[in-house]
């Protein structure tokens, strides 16, 4: 599924350079849901993945169009292909069409939904509206904000570890555990997160200790297969909405803008948030599904709890050697990503 039906299944060419001081390469462009997704064109192998609502056009009206993952990034993508550069502008401008702009009208109206959203309160249970919502939201604003909701998070852990060759290592994980179709962003966070949280618009949080005290990638691999299942579980879109409250809520559904103050206090929320368990089959299906043995991130949540227990006793993988789910310097890469 991509972020615009008219553009399912988008692919392009382009030059990429993740350092202003590298060569360009030729790269594979294909449009996703919620993300852009580079990749080495003979062996499909993912090497970054850029949020859709974030990229940045860096010279409007000028071809090739050159672009990048956001305003303090330092990689960059040309592309001369007229639909890709078409659906990237679509993109843009929608995410531009929901931001806020100051007016009296506007404050009238926002003030007459406040009461309305009062009034409705009493009479439609505040969870439905919730639910409502999230089911209307779309692709593009889902990545908006689980970039918002990043970014909330991140006031308290600090950035993501970016060393360049280790990102390129973790997309390809990524893409190894989910497929090329709907991969998630991964971001590692070196501190202040124990173990995995979804966020919506496909992002993943990984705590650095997942990678850094690990013999092998399936650890980190698990840990994420493991929350890409709670957010079909669970929509992460849903906790987000319950913290901005209802009045906000109402806002997103009528304006398709949430308030910048709704999410204050989203970081700390989420970080201490305990996830909610999964059913075992459940789990265990999507780790055989994806090649993953469930082992090693089962000895990592705790050893002589029950969900350590089945995961471990009911391996698919148990005994087994599957094929690597990286390259081995792949992996060493990925243990420097948090390295200066």
């Amino acid at each position: 599924m991509t972020a615009l039906k008219q553009y399912q299944r988008l692919e392009s060419t382009g030059l990429w350079r993740d350092d202003p001081q590298d060569q360009r390469r030729e790269v594979l462009v294909r449009f996703g849901e919620a993300t852009l997704v580079l990749s080495d064109p003979k062996s499909e192998v993912a090497l970054s993945h850029w949020s859709l609502p974030a990229v940045a056009r860096l010279n409007p009206g000028a071809l090739p169009a050159i672009y990048s993952p956001g305003p303090d990034a330092l990689e960059t993508l040309e592309i001369d292909d007229a639909g890709m550069i078409a659906a990237l502008e679509f993109v843009h401008n929608a995410v531009a069409a929901t931001v806020p702009r100051p007016g009296r009208l506007r404050g009238v109206i926002l003030g007459s939904l406040t009461a309305l959203v009062l009034g409705l309160g009493v009479f439609w249970v505040p969870g439905a509206l919730i639910s409502h919502t999230a089911s209307v939201i779309p692709a593009a604003k889902r990545a908006e904000l689980g970039q918002r909701a990043l970014d909330n998070v991140v006031r308290l852990t600090g950035a993501p570890c970016a060393r360049q060759d280790g990102l390129r290592a973790l997309a390809g994980l990524s893409e190894r555990v989910f497929g090329p179709a709907d991969t998630p962003i991964l971001y590692v966070l070196r501190q202040g997160l124990t173990g995995v949280r979804p966020l919506p618009g496909g992002v993943i949080l990984l705590s650095g200790d997942l990678i850094e005290k690990a013999e092998g990638p399936e650890v980190a691999a698990g840990a994420a297969l493991v929350a890409g299942q709670r957010a079909l579980v669970e929509d992460p879109i849903l906790p987000l909405l319950r913290h901005a409250g209802l009045i906000a809520t109402f806002r997103l559904l009528t304006t398709g803008d949430l308030p910048q103050t709704a999410l204050l206090g989203y970081g700390e929320v989420l970080l201490q948030a305990a996830p909610a368990p999964l059913p075992a089959s459940t789990t265990l299906a999507a780790f055989e599904a994806a090649g993953v043995p469930a082992t090693p991130y089962a000895l990592t949540i705790d050893r002589t709890g029950p969900e350590a227990r089945i995961l471990t006793e009911g391996d698919p993988f148990k005994g087994l050697s599957p094929s690597p789910l990286i390259p081995d310097g792949d992996w060493v890469a990925l243990q420097q990503i948090c390295s200066p």
